[in-house]
């Protein structure tokens, strides 16, 4: 990976290339705990954790929300003749943060990278007149693609979804903006294609035929599986579950939801998930929670890193800071094999009142050594044993005897039955789960260093 990247302008000046200096440092602008080289359990950290930037908060967001304007001037948007010159500049100073950052990888949706047109050859022409500037940097730079994806939720033409939309021609619009968008993924050699379902949902039953609009988007989620594996696409199509806002109810509304759909329509060979910490706040669900359950599925993918404000019931999108939710994310994606195509993206944003260019650094160093902690907590807890131990003791009884028959689908609810007849009462059950022991045990693993 080259030492960071300028282009015609340097858009962080007085900002080098962010190092590693330790627990010590009182440096803003130095990782504390992310040692990207360090090896923990035989693989470098930066391979373990695999770290994307998001093209669109770090880049696009200008600090505006429902009650205030915008509050960041970007200065790549400065003095460009047109939109096309933005982006490019724009481009430019997102791959001076990549490199100065360390991040070897980012993710896109195609209306980040360039600007639509005034029709789909324009837009697509547009589209592709950046993907060849990205290639060239990429090459330069070593940066990657996590993963790319279209936004098809922004545009009033899907007010009322894309997919899902009630009207046939916005559907066709849909595919035309995410058929280019994952022929970018694929020039651009993205490990994974993400859709999120911004606006396919409902805000009122009294207009929706959920069977019908659940049933277009399988059909458009299987167009697309099939239109990428024609080209060439091997990585992961992924859905990012989110249960609501902007919509009432979206119908990918959480983990064990999504996996119900893809397994219904099958779509489940093609398709992982791609799980944001925030999102599974606003489901009402931890973070762990979600994670565990694609896991526990084999249908875990990817991660958007970042936190919600429990106070503050939507998508905040802050950067990720608890040492102890990063370690037992950390604990669930090792136990699962870690990441393969996916990664950690930090899909997150710096407040509207964070306006110094230094900001989006200090968001993103944060977040990195908050999951280099994790990991290092979470290879800790499963080279020592004990909790895995725990657990596999605690279904010790299904391992073997009658357990294991019962397990193995050999008995009737006749059988069982009297198995449990037999037994008699006594005190069946009253095994302590020791919850407060593990967590508490958990917490030791966090503070030994």
């Amino acid at each position: 990976m080259a030492d960071f990247y300028i282009g015609k302008k340097e858009y962080f000046p007085g900002i080098g290339k962010i190092k590693f200096e330790g627990s010590k440092s009182r440096n803003p602008l130095a990782f504390k705990f992310y040692d990207p080289d360090k090896v923990v359990g035989g693989k470098k950290m930066k391979d373990h954790l695999r770290f994307a930037v998001a093209y669109w908060h770090s880049f696009c967001a200008d600090g505006a929300d429902p009650f205030g304007a915008a509050t960041m001037a970007h200065p790549w948007g400065a003095g460009a003749k047109s939109p096309m010159e933005a982006a490019e500049n724009k481009m430019d100073a997102a791959f001076e943060f990549f490199t100065k950052l360390g991040a070897e990888f980012y993710a896109f949706h195609d209306r980040d990278m360039a600007p639509e047109g005034d029709s789909p050859a324009e837009s697509e022409k547009n589209l592709f007149s950046l993907v060849a500037k990205a290639k060239k940097l990429q090459e330069a730079t070593g940066v990657k693609l996590l993963w790319g994806t279209a936004n098809v939720f922004t545009n009033p033409r899907f007010m009322n979804g894309a997919a899902t939309n009630p009207q046939f021609g916005v559907v066709a619009l849909a595919a035309a903006q995410v058929k280019a968008a994952i022929d970018a993924t694929i020039e651009l050699g993205g490990a994974g294609y993400t859709f999120w379902g911004g606006r396919e949902g409902y805000m009122s039953l009294l207009n929706t035929d959920i069977k019908r609009e659940k049933e277009h988007l399988a059909r458009f989620l299987t167009m697309a599986r099939d239109y990428g594996r024609a080209r060439g696409f091997k990585g992961y199509f992924y859905i990012e579950p989110k249960p609501m806002e902007p919509t009432k109810h979206q119908y990918d509304f959480d983990t064990e939801t999504v996996i119900g759909f893809l397994r219904q329509h099958g779509l489940d060979k093609d398709f992982r998930l791609n799980i944001e910490a925030n999102h599974a706040e606003l489901a009402g669900h931890d973070f762990v929670h979600e994670l565990e359950c694609a896991a526990a599925e084999g249908l875990f993918g990817s991660v958007d890193a970042n936190r919600g404000d429990p106070r503050n019931g939507w998508d905040t999108d802050q950067f990720p800071n608890s040492f102890i939710e990063a370690a037992m994310a950390m604990h669930i994606i090792l136990k699962a094999g870690g990441f393969t195509n996916g990664g950690l993206n930090f899909d997150a944003k710096i407040r509207r009142n964070s306006v110094d260019p230094s900001d989006l650094f200090v968001g993103h160093i944060g977040g990195m050594d908050c999951f280099a902690v994790g990991l290092e907590v979470a290879h800790r807890v499963i080279e020592d044993g004990v909790i895995s131990g725990f657990v596999k003791d605690r279904y010790a009884s299904f391992d073997g005897g009658d357990g294991a028959r019962f397990e193995k689908g050999q008995l009737g609810l006749e059988e069982l039955a009297k198995i449990g007849t037999d037994a008699g009462y006594g005190k069946t059950g009253l095994v302590s789960g020791r919850q407060e022991y593990l967590e508490n045990l958990f917490n030791q693993y966090l503070l030994e260093r």
